[in-house]
Formats: structure tokens, sequence, C-alpha cells
């Protein structure tokens, strides 16, 4: 049996293996999503496969909405052919219990996919087209925290922004500038209200978006490629919005057991693919089964009855908090402290870094002890509800076939959000010096970057846009000798990548000291996560 639409109707087949295929006419909603379409989203990974377009799938089910979603891509084209079109925009999401049991539902909510390519001609056309309609509601966005970064970590604007902004709405390639491109063309055709909602796993992601395109858009404005109605076209939230969210749902990259799994039921060409862009990806999404969304509710041109699917639509100030409830404290600096040591102490499961007693205790000492203080209870989830639930069965599932490997991305991206906002709210009433579980972590970030594990083997590094930068900090940084840790230091002063100058407290010299330990030789890493512990 293939993942295709022609098989659906084979609905005994499917029923026989325990797998939910759609209970709507497809066909009628890929029609009806064609002539009116009402939601575009950026990033076609495995977040949004395997979370956001089933909460589509289930209003869809249960009759409460006509049309589906149109995925797009900004960054990885093969996407798009590979898994969306191979599969006629199917996917089959597995869910994974830590009881071993796996749900399985075939996921149809997407009717189109659309490559957001301004050198081809048809596909930019489409996406033109589908950006332009006055029935479009929102425009979505699960493109990682890089995806919104338009200036490098010297503060410098990126080169293939400022190329936009000097060529003006014509061929963006730079995400944001694509958007922007989006806004000015709609704005041309319809001047139709539209939400831009990020549901990135990132602090304040509505505003992330929207000083992004606005910093694009106020450019094209002094090159006299714009003018003034478009400005306040863009800046009027009464009618373009850019709404918070709150995410979390834990997708793993396509696990081969998980292949092998389906390939045993009689289902064929399930293989993971790897693109060029180093894209980890399959027909299928394994995902957990726990999944939050939390979204500011300002639409101005409706939106989608997601809050019957599961979704909190609240006000700013609560998806702040639940926010950094999770980002900041209970969960994704957790992560990232297993993402990091994990890579390092030689781990390829984040749960079986929760099997080791010492990392075990560090991320319990991370999250109770040194977050839980400072998060303000958003109100609608419980923060040590949430921790608890993360720490004794998200991260410990067996099933889950996460890695540190893939946690460890994009990391200076990251710490801002995920340490950086913790550490300001302890600054803001000097309590900094009681810290020390987070320091250790940012000194095991700069041991991590040397790509040496801590029996002294190398490992790869995951891909991070800052990489060849920071590189050159560690550059001269080796085990086992004195080493001149003064680049390290001076970098801690950078706001952009910390959230706040650490040199300006005395995290750097927690760090630094921290930093040296680890450098000592063989298994200084895990003596020095020890002796902070102890």
């Amino acid at each position: 049996m293939e993942l295709k639409l022609n098989s659906l109707n084979d609905a005994n087949w499917w029923n026989e293996n325990n797998i939910n295929i759609p209970l709507y006419d497809v066909q009628e909603v890929i029609n009806k999503t064609n002539a009116n379409p009402t939601w575009l989203h950026f990033g076609a990974g495995n977040i949004f496969r395997g979370f956001i377009a089933n909460l589509q799938q289930k209003l869809l089910n249960e009759g409460l909405e006509k049309t589906g979603i149109i995925a797009s891509d900004t960054f990885d084209y093969e996407i798009i052919d590979e898994i969306y079109r191979k599969y006629d925009n199917l996917t089959l999401l597995v869910g994974l219990k830590p009881d071993g049991n796996n749900t399985l539902d075939v996921i149809s909510s997407v009717t189109d996919s659309v490559k957001a390519n301004v050198n081809d001609e048809s596909e930019w056309k489409r996406l033109i087209e589908i950006a332009s309609k006055d029935s479009l509601q929102m425009i979505s966005f699960t493109i990682t925290e890089k995806g919104y970064a338009i200036y490098k970590l010297d503060g410098t604007m990126m080169d293939v922004v400022a190329e936009d902004i000097k060529n003006g709405p014509v061929k963006p390639r730079h995400a944001m500038s694509i958007v922007a491109t989006l806004l000015f063309e709609r704005y041309k055709k319809t001047k139709a209200p539209i939400a831009l909602v990020s549901m990135d796993n990132c602090s304040h992601n509505g505003d992330k978006l929207k000083n992004s395109v606005l910093e694009i858009v106020s450019g094209w404005y002094k090159e006299g490629y714009v003018d003034d109605d478009f400005i306040n076209y863009v800046s009027n939230e009464e009618v373009v919005s850019f709404p918070w969210s709150m995410i979390d749902k834990i997708t793993p990259r396509p696990d081969e057991s998980i292949k092998n799994s389906l390939e045993a039921l009689g289902l064929i060409n399930m293989a993971p693919i790897t693109t060029s862009k180093n894209t980890y990806i399959a027909p299928f999404v394994n995902a957990e089964i726990p999944q939050y969304l939390v979204i500011e509710d300002k639409f101005p041109n409706g939106r989608p009855a997601l809050d019957k699917a599961g979704v909190f639509f609240t006000d700013r100030e609560t998806v702040n908090n639940t926010e950094k409830m999770k980002v900041t404290t209970c969960l994704n600096p957790l992560h990232t402290a297993l993402a990091i040591f994990g890579c390092l102490l030689g781990y390829s499961k984040i749960s079986d870094e929760m099997n080791d007693h010492m990392l075990n205790k560090l991320v319990n000492k991370i999250g109770y002890e040194e977050g839980i203080p400072v998060v303000v209870n958003p109100g609608i989830i419980n923060p040590k509800d949430f921790i608890n639930e993360v720490i004794t069965e998200r991260l410990p599932n067996p099933f889950l076939p996460d890695t540190p490997q893939r946690i460890a991305t994009d990391t200076s991206q990251k710490l801002a959000i995920r340490f950086g906002e913790t550490i300001k709210s302890y600054e803001a009433v000097n309590k900094q010096a009681d810290l020390k579980y987070i320091p250790l972590v940012i000194a095991g970030w700069f041991r991590y970057l040397l790509g040496v594990d801590d029996l002294g083997k190398t490992f790869s590094i995951s891909s991070d846009p800052m990489l060849d930068e920071l590189q050159k900090v560690v550059s001269n940084i080796a085990l086992g000798k004195a080493n001149d840790l003064s680049p390290v230091r001076a970098l801690l002063s950078n706001i952009q990548l910390f959230g706040t100058d650490l040199n300006k407290n005395n995290m750097s010299d927690k760090i630094i000291s921290l930093l040296d330990k680890m450098l000592c030789g063989e298994n200084a890493v895990r003596n020095t996560i020890k002796e902070v512990l102890s």
C-alpha cells in the first residue's frame, strides 16, 4: 500500500491496520481551498506536519472547517518535491506513547504545496496569487529562530538581506524579504487584512517576525520602492497583525525503526531522506503525544476554529507568560543542557540521558531550582505540572527517538532566550550570584564548540548559522593545556548572543572558571558537572 490519495479508497486496508484516514471528502476540500484559500504556512517540516496540520485535520473531520492549509518552504525546495508532491501532500503521523503503543493517522489537511522560489515563475506566480486572495486569513510560520534573523553576530545586516533591500520587492531571497514582498503584492491587489502568525519556538516570536519584516519594508521605503500607505498598511496591527504564540510538541527526526514498523504493515516507500540542505525528513512524522499551542487572539480577517481542536486563544500577556514558562524554564533550557552534554558525553538519545543520574539531576536543578522561582504562572497551564510532565514522562520516553545532536542545532540562536531571560530575571533582583547550573551549561557550550568529546574523540558539531564565527573564538583552545580564554570572555559581553552582558555581573567569572576545568583533559566534563552538583 502506498501513501497516496487514491489508496485511501481502500478503507478496509487502513482500518484493518488501525490507521485512521480522513472522514471527509479530501478532493472537495482541495477544490474549496484552491478557490478560496484561508491558511498559508511557511516551514514545511515535521512540527508543522505532525502538529499544526493535524489540528486542521481534526476540524475538517468534525465538519468545523471547509478548507485546508497550503504549505510552502523558503529554504528547502526538495521537501516539496520529495515529501509533499510525491505523496499527494499526505503525511502519516505516528504518535509515540511511553508504553510503546503507537497511534497512526493519515493527515490530508495540506491541500497544496508551493515553493517560495522567485526563480521559478510558475511557483512564484502561484504563491503571489494565494497571498493576494481576500479569503486568506493567516500566514503562519515554523521556520526556526534563524529564519527571522537578518543581522549577523557582529550586528551588521546579512548580505542577502542588504541585497534584497537594494533590489526592492522584485526577486527576494531571504525568508523575511519574501514575506514582505507577498504583503506588498497583497497591498497592491486587495489591501485585505491578514494575520502573520509565528508558531516558532522562540520568545516574542510575533515581534521577531514583525521587526524583521518592517526593517525590510523601511529599507524599501528609503530606497523609494514603496510609499507611505504601504508602510502604514504593514504597521497597522488592526489590518496586518503579528500575534505572539507558544508552541510545544517534540517531533524528532524520522527514525529507522518507525520506518521498519510501517513497512511491516505493508506500506511501501516509507524511507526517510536527507536533502542536499541536510533536512532529515520522511513521508511519516514520529512525534510524542503531548502538545500545546497558545496564540494571541488577534486575527483581523477571521481565523479557523482552532480553539475547538485544543488551541488556547488568549491575550498577549498570557501568551508571554506561557511562553516564558516553557521556553525559558520548564522545557527548552533542559533540552539544550541535555543536547550540549549529551554530545560531549557520547549519548545519541535524550531518553538515555535521563537514565544518567548526573544529567537527570542537572536538569532537575536547572528547572526546579533556578527556573521555577522566577516563572509567572500563566493561569492556563500550571508551571509545576508542566515541568513534572516534561521530566517524568516526556524526556524519559524511550520510544521517542530524539537526539542531543538534533536539539544542539542552532544553539547560538537559542541561548539568549533559553538562559538569558532567566539570568535577566535574577539580575532584576540582584540575585545572579545564586546561579550555578546555567553558567555550567554555557561553559559546556563553549567546550562543545571544540568538537571533541569528554574522551578526547572528535564529533560532528550540529549546524549553526554562527558556527564559523564561534569556532574562531575557540580556535586556539585545546584539551590538557593552559589556555588563553580571553576571546571567550570578550564574547560573553555579546547581548545578541546571551540576551545580557555576562561580563557586567559575576556570571562570566563562573563560566570561565568552569570552562577551564572542563579543558583539563579526558573526563573533565563529567567531573566538572559532578563537582557543581555536589
